[in-house]
Formats: C-alpha cells, structure tokens, sequence
C-alpha cells in the first residue's frame, strides 16, 4: 500500500528550511510571526 504525500527530504529543506526563510522578506515575516507564536521550531529540520 502507498502512503500519502511523498516527497523529497531536500525539496522540504530548499524551500521551507530555516536558511530558504532567511532570505526573503516574506521569509523573515514568517519567522517573524513563528517567534511572536512562540514556536520551539521555527523551521522544519531534519
């Protein structure tokens, strides 16, 4: 049986990972609003 939602470990971490939010300004903003949150992660890294 296939699982839902493939995906690569490398395509998560280019586009979502902590140095791709850096940046871009709306990156920033999204880090931004993770720490205001209170987020323990603020960026998926594995």
């Amino acid at each position: 049986m296939k699982r839902t939602l493939g995906g690569s470990r490398r395509k998560k971490i280019k586009t979502s990972g902590f140095r791709a939010r850096i940046k871009t300004k709306a990156g920033r903003e999204v880090l931004k609003r993770r720490r205001k949150k209170g987020r323990k992660k603020l960026a998926p890294s594995w």
